[in-house]
């Protein structure tokens, strides 16, 4: 016996509803984010960029990674990553940096490339990887931004560079933000509650307002559902009497 017409609609519209979440939670997960165990005001520490694949037709084959200018690392290392290179490219400090022994230091990375080696594929469709640095001393700023620029296998790119303003919608294409906990938070907590401050990311941090709009749409669907449901109901009640 085929549903009553009623049912029917409210089936097609609660699988185009189901369709449409799990489209805008993707679509809302989908940026390059940066975030860190340990990343403290005036420590050291490792941060993670996570790079997932957006085209369905091409591959990542590079990922360029812009550190600050206004208060550039000391001391910045790559963690190696089979089958990619990473390149860093240094600028002239002025003026120089002290590091934490006294010694002058005249220049500073301002780039990290990692491409692709020739016959690796990079990051295919439906896939992500994870690039990391080892940086420091990090500022005494509340969260730093890092313009990240996405490169495919067809020669097109996207740029990660859009700053995000509070109180306003998440940009298109955000830069990864890393949120930094407080020197002296970090010194007063002890071990594991000091990582989970640092680890903030762009996820955590800019991806923020994304997240409530979506909430705030699921909410108005199942207001929506609930509305077709009592007019069912009330229809049913017609036709009884």
């Amino acid at each position: 016996m085929s549903l009553p017409r009623p049912a029917t609609r409210l089936g097609i519209v609660l699988a185009a509803i189901a369709g449409l979440l799990t489209l805008g939670i993707g679509a809302a997960s989908a940026h390059v984010s940066v975030s860190s165990p340990d990343a403290s005001q005036g420590g050291y520490g490792k941060i993670v960029f996570r790079v997932p694949n957006e085209s369905d037709t091409a591959s990542t084959v590079r990922l360029r990674i812009q550190l600050p200018t206004g208060t550039p690392f000391a001391s910045v290392s790559t963690e190696p990553v089979p089958g990619w290179t990473a390149t860093l490219t240094r600028t002239a400090l002025d003026p120089p940096l002290k590091d934490d022994d006294g010694n002058e230091i005249t220049e500073a990375v301002s780039v990290v490339e990692f491409a692709a080696d020739p016959g690796n594929s990079g990051i295919g469709p439906g896939q992500f990887q994870e690039f990391s640095l080892s940086v420091g001393p990090f500022p005494d700023a509340g969260s730093l931004s890092f313009s990240t620029v996405q490169t495919y296998s067809d020669g097109t790119e996207t740029a990660w560079i859009d700053p995000t303003v509070a109180g306003q919608p998440e940009p298109e294409h955000p830069a990864p933000t890393l949120t930094l906990a407080s020197s002296s938070s970090s010194a007063a907590s002890d071990g594991g509650s000091s990582s989970s401050a640092g680890s903030s990311s762009s996820d955590d941090g800019s991806s923020t307002t994304g997240t409530v709009a979506l909430v705030l749409s699921i909410v108005a669907l199942l207001l929506g559902i609930g509305g077709i449901v009592l007019g069912l109901r009330a229809g049913r009640r017609t036709v009884s009497s």
